[in-house]
């Protein structure tokens, strides 16, 4: 089966896109809507995803969740998409990113790659954030409602690593599966928690 972000990919290509512009974002944007429903299951076979057993601080994966307390949390998500930030008990700690409407999450992916080890993303290029670095400039006020941890008995599925060139396309996929509420519910949700003083 053909790479879902490959072939988006190379369609951008092909239309003179250029990654990380305006342009590509609404391109993007645009593309992922056209394909109508996309398989959290079809995203974790994607060939363009890297299998890991553990994580790397800095990087994004994906993965099936069951939480520890679900019955006593207001909204979950059943499917994060995670940029891992630092070990914690039992797990890691991260930023979820389907805890932001689709252009949130992309306008606060672009103020978080001034932390990029390198300009030149590649499939090794990570980020360089602290919890502490957060929280500390306005700069990057989203992480608030984004900021999990995640216990790594919870995780029911296998991690995949999703390059740093694909993060563009992967902010877009309408792959979070929000339980007990609808997804625009938790980004409203989102927003007060972010600009609230």
């Amino acid at each position: 089966m053909a790479s879902l972000f490959d072939t988006l990919e190379k369609n951008a290509f092909r239309a003179g896109i250029q990654a990380r512009t305006d342009q590509s974002r609404k391109w993007f944007q645009k593309s992922v809507r056209d394909l109508g429903t996309v398989s959290p299951k079809a995203v974790l076979k994607d060939t363009a995803l890297t299998p890991r057993s553990k994580g790397i601080s800095g990087r994004m994966y994906m993965y099936f969740y069951d939480p520890k307390h679900k019955q006593t949390l207001p909204y979950y998500d059943r499917f994060p998409m995670t940029i891992m930030v630092s070990p914690a008990k039992g797990g890691f700690q991260g930023l979820n990113l389907h805890y932001l409407s689709p252009n949130v999450r992309a306008a606060f992916l672009d103020s978080l790659m001034d932390t990029a080890t390198s300009k030149n993303l590649t499939n090794t290029t990570k980020l360089r954030i602290t919890a502490k670095k957060l929280a500390a400039t306005k700069k990057y006020k989203e992480f608030k409602p984004c900021w999990k941890h995640y216990l790594m008995a919870h995780v029911k599925s296998r991690l995949v690593e999703v390059p740093m060139p694909e993060w563009e396309i992967a902010v877009f996929l309408p792959v979070e599966q929000f339980k007990k509420v609808k997804k625009e519910s938790v980004w409203r949700y989102s927003r007060k928690q972010i600009y609230q003083k």
